[in-house]
């Protein structure tokens, strides 16, 4: 039943052309906070795809939830997005032929599709004020009944429902479910899916703005979107959708439900419950962006499977998208295992170029004041070599700032740890006076203009030190260096000891040696 008011629908828009048979497929968060990792998760398998079948990926921003809108977000799910390198053809910042791609900035284009539902009775006004619902709600759970809306708008002109109790001035609009509505439909990973059934849902809120049901319909429609990619909490809303995609008279697109990520206790993750939901987090903690890619990966869909059948975990986004197939997708929710994560984050961090991995730690150095926002070129020739000792150390970046403080630490301002110090032996000062002795001799000058003639090096230090520590003093190699290992680095657990002291230089590997001596 149309309102008193409302005059003949206009036709909706038409979406633009696409080429027969391209794909596209988008991908629509909710500015509303810290981008979560599920963002990620499903925006991967889009642009896979997308990618495999010469596509477009598409990114919409849909901020119609205004109540929990925050300005800021929008900006990290472009950034967050863009570090994984996941990025789309279409969207809010570089534009298209479907533009605009916010919601807040498409609200003309919902009207006509629900004037046409209301006029071809798809869809009605309910003037029930949020009191009277409630009432309803409590009823129905009192009498153990399904909850969902009584129709007691349904039918009704303004005036008629005007005279009833608990009436709003300002209607919502509801889609009218009927008895035979859809509620089996295929999906590209489950097949046959059964749903259940819908009530009367609202599909345009009393201030103008459609729900979610509407707009992701008309949206994917104009957008000319050929498969929706989702988590598997979407699937009882599909046949709303599908029922609107018939009720306005266009072709659903194809469905693609995926397993919901899980944290320890298999529970569907949550930002508010595990830090590791917020997709912002895994920068600040200092994983790779192509080790995340991988581990989403293999949340979702199996190793790769080599000629001589064995698998392999370890791959890149275009070999999983060269061979993605929907059918292989799982159906069951992974299990976040942050542990995984780190040991493939290891992995990727060990195969890159040693001096890529330089320039990714050295935002984490900036960050913890090891080293200025605008190092000069001896800092930066310090850290390559430095990056070198400790890229098979570590598994995240974050992880770097304690193994490359001590290289840019004043001689006399080296804190020592109190575990490095607890666990010195009796015999550490003989060993560091030992250690001063043999090393003295040795030349701590640049050598010639040609590179010859450099005596400060591991090889001479490894020798002298392993003479006087190890044969002169009689301790076995395990025990020897401990003193020297916190003297150097003022740590219990360094990076090799005698390649530090060739980069610290003759001068700060002995003030060390000496400050060391001189507390104990």
């Amino acid at each position: 039943m149309s309102d008193s008011t409302t005059t003949s629908a206009p036709t909706p828009s038409t979406p633009g052309e696409t080429s027969p048979g391209a794909v596209r497929l988008r991908v629509a968060p909710s500015p509303t906070g810290d981008p979560h990792v599920g963002t990620a998760y499903m925006a991967m398998f889009d642009l896979a795809f997308a990618r495999q079948q010469g596509g477009k990926f598409v990114l919409r921003i849909e901020d119609t939830d205004r109540a929990r809108f925050q300005a800021d977000s929008e900006q990290q799910i472009f950034d967050t997005l863009h570090w994984l390198d996941l990025n789309w053809d279409e969207g809010p910042d570089v534009g298209g032929p479907y533009a605009p791609y916010r919601q807040s900035e498409r609200l003309d284009t919902y009207k006509p599709y629900v004037d046409k539902l209301i006029d071809e009775g798809k869809a009605y006004y309910c003037y029930c004020t949020s009191e009277r619902l409630a009432e309803m709600r409590e009823l129905q759970q009192k009498q153990k009944l399904p909850t969902g809306y009584d129709r007691m708008c349904y039918g009704k002109s303004r005036e008629e429902r005007a005279a009833e109790p608990g009436f709003s001035e300002n209607p919502v609009v509801r889609m009218f479910i009927p008895d035979d509505a859809p509620l089996v439909f295929d999906d590209l990973i489950r097949g046959e899916v059964k749903a259940p059934r819908p009530d009367d849902q609202v599909i345009m809120k009393a201030d103008g703005f459609p729900t979610y049901h509407l707009a992701v319909v008309v949206d994917d429609h104009e957008m000319g979107i050929t498969h929706v990619v989702r988590g598997e909490e979407w699937i009882s809303s599909t046949p709303k959708h599908i029922l609107l995609y018939q009720g306005l008279g266009l072709e659903p697109p194809k469905f693609a439900h995926m397993p919901l990520l899980r944290d320890e206790k298999k529970a569907k993750i949550s930002k508010r419950k595990s830090p590791w939901a917020r997709l912002t987090w895994f920068k600040e903690q200092g994983y790779l962006p192509e080790a995340l890619l991988n581990f989403l990966a293999l949340l979702g869909y199996p190793p790769i499977i080599e000629a001589d059948g064995t698998e392999r975990e370890v791959f890149t986004f275009e070999e999983f998208s060269e061979n993605f197939e929907w059918s292989k997708v799982n159906t069951v929710g992974p299990i976040f295992n942050l542990d995984k994560l780190n040991w493939l984050n290891g992995h990727y961090i060990r195969e890159l170029e040693p001096r890529d991995f330089a320039a990714r730690i050295l935002p984490f150095l900036v960050a913890d004041g090891v080293l200025p926002e605008q190092p000069s070129l001896p800092q930066l020739g310090r850290l390559n070599l430095v990056a070198e000792l400790i890229q098979t150390r570590i598994n995240l970046l974050s992880e770097a700032t304690p193994l490359v403080a001590p290289f840019f630490t004043d001689d006399a301002e080296l804190p020592i740890a109190d575990d490095a110090r607890a666990q010195l032996k009796e015999t550490a000062a003989q060993v560091l006076d030992a250690a001063i002795a043999a090393l003295e001799p040795i030349s701590g000058s640049l050598g010639k203009p040609d590179g010859t003639g450099i005596e400060w090096v591991h090889e001479r230090i490894e020798a002298a030190l392993r003479e006087a520590v190890v044969d002169g003093l009689g301790i076995k190699p395990k025990f020897a260096f401990g003193p020297l290992r916190t003297a150097v680095s003022g740590q219990r657990i360094s990076p090799p000891l005698f390649e530090s002291m060739e980069i610290l230089g003759k001068h700060s590997t002995m003030e060390r040696l000496k400050n060391l001596r001189a507390s104990l």
